[in-house]
């Protein structure tokens, strides 16, 4: 068994286990364990090796732990509660205990006593060995952890987020299982649904005691809301379980007038051994099968995949085409844009020297020819599109003002029934600015 001669953990050494230039405080989720190392090496202590040893570690601190009434020991009490112990192993064991203060030797009385690190690892192991058997899905000892936690006012963002995971993970599982349509997997969800309602509920009635508390952390509190539900989603798995069965319920098959179903049948060959199913067979197979057995169907189906399908498949091309090179965008070819009636309509408008009506100015071969004539005659004295460069640009500039009043007149347009009345002035005989 190891002593005292273990190396006990080095900065040094774990740093060797990292990339060049990280450094080991840095990383936040290693500091908690740099932090709690005393106690690690009291755990390391006690599992190291193999599992013989482990357990007559173990088996030597419970039982110096768990005396009440008398929590100190001397040498010779120790090997007569332990007479059943190899006296040279029980010596190195209980050495080994000291060497790293998980037992306590006091000097001035001679006596032995658990020390701190050995009694906060006796609580640890007792607490996960309650629940062992009865808790094979884990969530009576996280609610456990997380119940005591905050019953005296310390709740562990770690403990709510294990909680959390395992939640997630049995969700999962019940999903798939409802997902599957094997009635032998939702039943057996519901009987694991079952064993832990009564954890799933308790874990409820603690988080909502969590999150009433007004100075529980940000981020504690975000996940106690997750956990809670959760929860609620687990709860709710019971009643999408009963669906699923008697959806099934309604499409199991009976099996004539015995009262026996296809899903009786299913269980019952689940609970026989390999040897008792392969039984079943023994002169059940006759070889060669016999013409009955060949559906004709069936044989034309497998045919016409054979001499027609296949044959298509393989004469199908499925060969990509060549690459092409991309073609220089100076080669594409650019549609001119059409201002034919824009330069008829500026060298038009650029004649007025007296004032013209605008249905007079508005003449087109269209409704669509006037409408841009009309649209056009917006852009006259403005300074932002005067400013550009273009056609519009130049029309904007032309010495114009219009000028509309609030009324329509007939006019003799083609497709146009009425228009504005108004006119278009030049500038310097026009009432208005152009910014009027």
């Amino acid at each position: 068994m190891g002593g005292p001669t273990d190396t006990p953990l080095h900065d040094e050494r774990l740093q060797d286990l990292f990339r060049d230039g990280v450094v080991v405080e840095d990383i936040p989720t290693l500091f908690p364990l740099l932090r709690g190392r005393g106690l690690l090496r009291a755990f390391s202590a006690l599992f190291h090796g193999g599992e013989a040893q482990v357990l007559l570690r173990l088996l030597v601190l419970r039982t110096l732990g768990g005396r009440t009434h008398a929590t100190e020991w001397t040498p010779q009490e120790i090997r007569d509660h332990l007479a059943f112990v190899d006296a040279v192993k029980l010596d190195t064991v209980v050495q080994r205990l000291k060497d790293h203060e998980l037992l306590v030797y006091d000097g001035e009385t001679q006596r032995y006593r658990v020390g701190l690190p050995g009694r906060k690892a006796l609580a640890a192991l007792a607490v996960m060995l309650e629940f062992e058997n009865d808790d094979d899905d884990g969530l009576g000892y996280l609610t456990a952890q997380l119940a005591a936690g905050q019953a005296v006012g310390r709740v562990s963002v770690d403990e709510l987020g294990h909680l959390l995971s395992r939640l997630t993970e049995l969700k999962d599982d019940f999903d798939r299982a409802v997902l599957s349509g094997s009635e032998h997997r939702i039943r057996h969800a519901a009987e694991r649904l079952d064993s832990v309602w009564t954890w799933v509920e308790k874990g409820t009635e603690v988080v909502a005691g969590i999150t009433v508390k007004e100075d529980l952390e940000p981020a504690a509190h975000r996940l106690a809301q997750a956990v809670g539900r959760a929860q609620s989603a687990l709860l709710s798995q019971a009643g999408t379980f009963q669906r699923e069965l008697n959806k099934i319920d309604q499409h199991r098959v009976h099996l004539g007038r015995t009262g026996l179903s296809s899903s009786d049948l299913v269980g019952w060959l689940r609970a026989q051994d390999v040897d008792a199913l392969a039984s079943f067979e023994d002169g059940q197979l006759l070889l060669p099968l016999p013409a009955p057995f060949i559906h004709d169907q069936i044989a034309l189906d497998v045919a016409e995949f054979e001499l027609l399908e296949r044959e298509r498949l393989a004469a199908e091309t499925t060969a990509l085409p060549g690459a092409e090179q991309t073609p220089d965008t100076a080669d594409l070819a650019m549609d001119e844009e059409d201002l034919r009636f824009l330069g008829e309509w500026h060298a038009e408008l650029a004649a007025i020297v007296t004032p013209r009506e605008l249905s007079d100015t508005l003449i087109g071969d269209d409704y669509a020819l006037s409408a841009y004539r009309l649209s056009l005659l917006g852009l006259l004295g403005d300074p932002e599109s005067a400013a550009l460069e273009g056609g519009t640009a130049d029309l904007a500039r032309l010495p114009l003002a219009l000028e509309i009043e609030p009324r329509l007149i007939d006019t003799d347009l083609p497709q146009i029934a009425r228009v504005s009345a108004g006119r278009l002035r030049p500038r310097d005989t026009a009432k208005d600015t152009p910014d009027a």
